[in-house]
């Protein structure tokens, strides 16, 4: 008998050196590269040739870069994920990702096996950001004006669900999640569910933002 099929990926960098040190990197993970680009024209065209399940994408390219190549991948009649990895943590590059489309934002001095957990995470349709990140996000959309108030839906939570709640808002995978709380992936993500319906917010980015707004999780404190 045969396991599913790995998680298939394309690497779009514009240096060969850093391009196959990422490709190591996700095969000696388990995951199967089907195609390299080195800006984000070529990595829509083994996106479509190759079909992948994500695309790893760096910011700064030439040509085209990742901004713009995330969104044209994510036009496409079967998109996949796309994981922006890159050195640059500044605000300007998260925002406009994630306006493209992008499912995760990752700096380049992650550990190898953080990358490798991405790619599973943002293959399932997660969302993941780097905890920096996802610090300074939340410092930016709390600068935005104030939502109209309404319903707390947090009242709502159990203890669990709410613990749940503040380490998504620390950036942390259900893996990551799963580990620190010593429960399964799968009760995890049982949770996550909930939480979110409970919140009444589409993803865990809007998840952490809440977390912020209620107070639950404070600046500078997550990560």
């Amino acid at each position: 008998m045969t396991g599913p099929a790995p998680l298939r990926a394309v690497v779009a960098d514009d240096h060969a050196l850093v391009r196959s040190g990422v490709v190591g990197v996700l095969e000696g993970g388990g995951l199967e590269v089907v195609g390299e680009a080195s800006d984000g024209h070529e990595a829509v065209e083994q996106a479509l040739q190759h079909r992948p399940d994500v695309v790893v994408m760096d910011v700064r390219m030439p040509r085209m870069d990742g901004i713009e190549g995330t969104r044209r991948l994510r036009r496409l009649a079967e998109p996949p994920q796309v994981l922006v990895l890159t050195t640059f943590d500044l605000d300007e590059y998260v925002f406009r990702a994630l306006e493209a489309g992008a499912a995760g934002f990752l700096l380049k001095d992650a550990a190898p096996d953080r990358l490798v957990d991405a790619v599973r995470v943002v293959a399932t349709g997660e969302a993941l950001l780097a905890p920096v990140v996802t610090r300074r996000l939340i410092e930016r959309y709390l600068q935005a004006p104030a939502p109209v108030a309404g319903p707390d839906p947090a009242a709502d939570l159990s203890p669990r669900e709410r613990e749940v709640w503040q380490l998504v808002a620390q950036g942390l995978s259900n893996t990551e999640i799963a580990a620190a709380l010593v429960v399964t992936e799968a009760t995890v993500k049982a949770h996550v569910t909930r939480l979110l319906a409970k919140l009444g917010v589409r993803d865990r980015v809007q998840a952490v933002v809440r977390a912020y707004e209620s107070g639950l999780v404070r600046p500078g404190k997550a990560g």
